[in-house]
């Protein structure tokens, strides 16, 4: 089992920026790439950003590219989202999720097996 709990959250304009953490505990965290997701009210969840067990592979959606960069910590158990430029539209509840195929950092949800209890991200406008 792995255990995540994200941070970071909160209320900023549009244009500011946030980070989001996302600890982990239980399993060995450099066991597992590390996945980004977000879910707007009445939507899907959708793919944010990805990063392998090294932190030397990353994988974004087109929609966050150039603004949002994830990376991670290993000796500290944590992953980070680095959002900049916010926009109205990237208001969601992020959630971070634990994939047990450490080497390549996917978009797919299903490859994911752990999953934190999200931190609301609201933009205004």
């Amino acid at each position: 089992q792995v255990q995540l709990v994200e941070s970071g959250g909160g209320l900023v304009q549009a244009g500011g920026s946030l980070r989001l953490s996302c600890a982990a505990s239980g399993r060995t965290f450099s066991n597992y790439a590390m996945g980004w997701f977000r879910q707007a009210r009445g939507k899907e969840r959708e793919f944010v950003a990805a990063i392998n067990w090294r932190g030397d592979s990353t994988n974004y959606a087109e929609s966050v590219k150039g603004r949002f960069t994830i990376s991670r910590d290993n000796a500290k158990n944590t992953v980070y989202l680095q959002m900049n430029n916010l926009k109205p539209e990237d208001t969601a509840v992020y959630y971070c999720a634990a994939d047990r195929r450490p080497g390549t950092p996917v978009q797919a949800i299903v490859q994911y097996e752990y999953w934190g209890q999200g931190t609301q991200v609201t933009v205004s406008s």
